[in-house]
């Protein structure tokens, strides 16, 4: 007898049962080891990105199975609101998605329509072969799909602002995610996600949303600016990424320890391994 599985909780289960904000990291450096050390890590989410990452299908795949098991929910960004990509992803089975630079309600629509089956959408049925059924091994997957999936979209220009609250009221869309780096660029403040006017728009953002009902997400490397986001209302926040988190600790290990010639220091042993 085959083995039945049960359909696990989605990201949007877990907003919607707990009153604390969710606090999460990205993984972009397309490793699953990297991915499940960080899984380890305490946090409570994770974004495994494949907008602006070197990962692809395989790559994503192996992510979602290391952290499986873990006390963490992972979340997986299409690298564009693409039908064909996400089809590709939720059989894979990437349970919860994040879609990028949706600006209107009809992207939001079309995007509500990319995760669901007939009469509800569009999405192709082939669950018999899908990592997403666990290969129909889940009990009335098809007519339970909708349960599995949660759908989030990402604000990231002027024009999604203006339109936030049309694409908020959508049908199916289970909450929004703000980009203040991009939403900086549209505003002709590129690379300054925290000038007063990019943070103002991004709390006017949270307020907008948070009246119609909706969890709404923020990216906020700063802990200054992801404390005040929260304060602001934020439901879950990203405050860190492993390539980053890596690139500065190799960088404070290179300023630690060498030093510019003629500048004195501490002797460091040298160790044999």
């Amino acid at each position: 007898m085959p083995i039945r599985v049960a359909a696990e909780p989605t990201f949007r289960d877990v907003l919607g049962g707990t009153e604390r904000a969710q606090i999460g990291m990205w993984v972009c450096s397309g490793s699953a080891l990297v991915a499940e050390i960080c899984a380890g890590s305490g946090l409570d989410w994770l974004l495994i990105d494949t907008e602006h990452s070197p990962n692809g299908l395989e790559s994503t795949l192996s992510q979602l199975q290391a952290v499986h098991g873990y006390p963490i929910m992972p979340l997986v960004r299409a690298p564009i609101g693409d039908r064909i990509i996400v089809k590709q992803l939720l059989d894979l089975g990437a349970q919860n998605l994040l879609i990028p630079m949706v600006d209107t309600a009809e992207q939001a629509r079309d995007m509500v329509a990319a995760v669901r089956y007939a009469p509800h959408g569009v999405r192709g049925v082939g669950s018999a072969l899908a990592r997403a059924s666990r290969w129909n091994r889940i009990d009335d997957y098809l007519a339970r799909a909708n349960e599995t999936i949660s759908l989030f979209l990402q604000i990231e220009t002027m024009d999604a602002v203006a339109n936030i609250a049309e694409i908020a009221a959508v049908d199916g869309v289970d909450g929004l995610f703000i980009g203040p780096s991009d939403l900086a660029a549209s505003m002709g403040l590129l690379g300054q996600q925290d000038h007063p006017d990019v943070v103002a728009s991004v709390e006017q953002c949270i307020r907008t949303v948070t009246a119609l009902g909706k969890p709404v997400g923020v990216n906020a490397f700063a802990p200054a600016t992801a404390e005040r986001y929260l304060a602001a209302g934020a439901r879950f926040v990203l405050v860190g990424a492993d390539v980053a988190i890596l690139a500065r600790a190799s960088e404070k290990l290179a300023t630690s320890f060498i030093r510019p010639a003629g500048l004195a220091g501490p002797e460091v042993p040298r160790r044999s391994y």
